[in-house]
């Protein structure tokens, strides 16, 4: 406060919130759904606490925006974007890892989040949201180890000595030879993986459901380069011998029933290829071989420009609703005159 008078949101918190609004109106929708057609007595409280999450950070952050005099995205509806009466599309497993897997990501984002907010009332929110998600990825974490279900990264020998590194081999020596992977290089590869097996199947089960042909062939095409994805990292695992996690394709149902709406499984997807380009730049950065560098940076065009003929698909059906943009100084200008 200052002298009477709140402080005005930065346009950093004003996009966290926005794009969090959005985030969590979409999770609204697939979490109801998800609850609706759990059977594991042990998974459904996980998606009960996730969907509790969701709502009541819908609630906040619907307060945030009355005061400050922002409108409220639309973002998405139960009532428009799922349809409650079709089969069962994942499997109770194939949601707990989905959850597990977004908790992991909530993690990121609301740490970054906190680290940005200026304003108290929105670090104390996201620092709530950040104990929140800690929790719900712990009992998620937990579900998964009770049940056999969770997948460790490979394991290397223990370090018995420090070393220096002696020579520019270590990134990739004259002769093209390649050394063993580092911790980091491990650890990013499989990660990625594991995203790109989690992004297949939901692609896999949106594909079967999409009511455009123009959106089930999106999404095919979308399966088609994890698949490439998974390969290719897999091969770097590979080369030292090291073992790739599964996938999830037969976790999906036969289902073929419109389950949600286009324009939501459009959002999700569009969500989880800019979760890709972020996590890749991650990896190029944390890999000192110039071979896994030059894959990622290989990889990462290719999926951008699966991401623009995404957003060309949502602008021609009018299903992308458009951020909070800086004032048009030129059109201001304009208008005076």
């Amino acid at each position: 406060m200052m002298e009477g008078k709140p402080v005005r949101l930065t346009a950093t918190e004003v996009a966290q919130i926005w794009a969090q609004y959005m985030n969590d109106s979409a999770s609204v929708c697939v979490l109801s759904y998800f609850l609706e057609k759990a059977e594991d007595m042990d998974i459904k409280p996980v998606i009960e606490l996730a969907l509790h999450l969701s709502q009541e950070h819908l609630r906040l952050l619907s307060d945030i925006f009355g005061k400050e005099g922002f409108a409220l995205p639309y973002g998405f509806k139960p009532e428009e974007d799922v349809e409650f009466t079709a089969p069962k599309l994942y499997s109770d497993a194939f949601v707990l890892h989905f959850i597990h897997q977004m908790a992991k990501i909530g993690l990121t984002s609301y740490s970054e989040s906190v680290s940005s907010a200026v304003r108290a009332d929105i670090t104390d929110y996201y620092s709530t949201c950040l104990d929140e998600t800690m929790k719900l990825f712990q009992i998620s974490k937990d579900v998964l180890l009770s049940k056999g279900l969770f997948v460790r990264s490979p394991y290397i020998p223990h370090t018995e000595q420090i070393e220096m590194v002696k020579k520019q081999g270590f990134m990739w020596d004259i002769l093209g030879e390649k050394r063993p992977l580092a911790a980091l290089e491990i650890a990013n590869l499989y990660a990625n993986i594991q995203r790109n097996a989690i992004g297949a199947a939901t692609l896999t089960g949106f594909s079967q459901v999409a009511q455009s042909k123009e959106v089930k062939h999106f999404f095919i095409r979308g399966i088609e380069i994890a698949k490439k994805h998974i390969k290719l990292f897999a091969g770097k695992l590979e080369e030292s011998d090291l073992a790739a996690p599964m996938t999830w394709q037969a976790e999906i149902t036969s289902s073929t029933t419109a389950t949600f709406s286009d324009k939501i499984m459009m959002y999700f997807t569009s969500m989880l290829i800019s979760l890709s380009i972020g996590y890749y730049g991650i990896g190029l950065a944390q890999s000192p071989r110039i071979d896994i560098g030059a894959l990622y940076n290989r990889l990462s065009g290719e999926i951008q420009l699966y991401s623009e003929d995404g957003a060309n698909l949502m602008i021609a059906n009018e299903w992308l609703e458009q951020a909070p943009l800086a004032a048009d100084r030129d059109e201001l200008i304009k208008r005076n005159k």
